[in-house]
Order: structure tokens, then C-alpha cells, then sequence
């Protein structure tokens, strides 16, 4: 997975006039959790109470960011958890096919997030054992 990337800045563009390349924002915080909004269709994080487009364009484009950094986060950590059921020294060790089902996946993939997982932990969390190759 890539890391996550902030949402470019449409009003500091070269289209804007102020010269050079996009630069970036950091992404929209996620104001609420969503299990703790109301299931109201009608409001999502403030975006219907907008009227100018632009705004609203803006504003939309930050929550897709978030939301996608928060997805890609998401998923390093079930790809983590997948390498780490996976491991051969856990006594309670799952299969590829167990895994799969309680991450809602098929086998390849899952074996596929357990690699991705197993990378994950040798390269990037500091002061834990890499699962053994094999």
C-alpha cells in the first residue's frame, strides 16, 4: 500500500495564479466516528448546509482524502493482523482459509494480505519479530 496522500489545494494551484505546482493539505478530520452519527441520509459531516460549489467541491475532496488515508490505514493493520494469525510460532495459529473467512475474503487474497502483513511488520513496527520465512 502507498501512503496516504493530502488532498492538493485547488485555490494555490498554477490554475489559481499564484505560481508553481498544487500544494497539499493535510486531510479532513473525520469530525465524528460514523457508528456515532445519527443515521440521518440527509446530513453527512456538514456537506448539505453548504451552497457555494466551490466550497462544497473543497470540502467533499478533503473527505474523500480522509477517508481513503483512513481506508489505507485500515488496511495495514488488517493486513498486520492477518500476518500475525499467520504465523507458524502462534500455538493458536489459523489457516489461510479461516483467516479468509473472518476477514470476508477469499483464500488467495488472504494469503495475498498475510505477505503484505508479514512485509508490513519486518519493515515498518519497530521492536517486533518479523515472522519467520518460509
Amino acid at each position: 500500500m502507498s501512503e496516504p496522500h493530502s488532498a492538493p489545494d485547488p485555490s494555490r494551484s498554477s490554475a489559481g495564479g499564484s505560481g508553481g505546482g498544487p500544494r497539499y493539505r493535510r486531510p479532513a478530520p473525520l469530525l465524528f466516528e460514523p457508528s456515532d452519527a445519527a443515521p440521518d441520509d440527509e446530513h453527512f459531516f456538514g456537506l448539505e448546509s453548504l451552497t457555494d460549489p466551490q466550497e462544497l467541491l473543497d470540502r467533499s475532496t478533503e473527505l474523500v482524502h480522509a477517508f481513503r488515508a483512513a481506508a489505507d490505514r485500515a488496511q495495514e493493520y488488517q493486513a498486520s493482523a492477518a500476518a500475525q494469525l499467520a504465523d507458524p510460532q502462534r500455538f493458536d495459529k489459523l489457516p489461510d482459509a479461516a483467516i479468509a473467512d473472518r476477514g470476508g475474503w477469499t483464500e488467495e487474497y488472504a494469503r495475498k494480505m498475510i505477505e503484505f502483513g508479514q512485509d508490513l511488520l519486518r519493515n515498518r513496527v519497530p521492536g517486533t519479530q518479523p515472522p519467520p520465512q518460509g
